[in-house]
């Protein structure tokens, strides 16, 4: 099972595949963009899955990331972009 993060346009999108990630049965949660992957504000959903479940983010999701453990810190690999 790999860790992901997946970034959104809106507030709204993010709460929205969060429910939908759960809804799968997955372990997920809410948390603010970490720095690594934006300066700006936001509101990104990091789970568990053995997928990246790129089609129950929603179309609004902005780009998503697999987590990979790097020591003390973590680092991320794109996946998906959607501009």
């Amino acid at each position: 099972m790999s860790e992901f993060i997946a970034t959104f346009h809106t507030h709204l999108a993010a709460i929205m595949a969060d429910r939908q990630l759960k809804a799968l049965g997955l372990r997920s949660t809410m948390l603010p963009v970490p720095r690594a992957l934006s300066s700006s504000c936001g509101t990104a959903v990091r789970y568990a899955a053995d997928s990246a479940h790129i089609d129950a983010l929603g179309e609004d999701a902005e780009r998503a990331y697999r987590i990979l453990p790097d020591g003390k810190k973590e680092t991320y690999e794109l996946l998906y972009e959607n501009e």
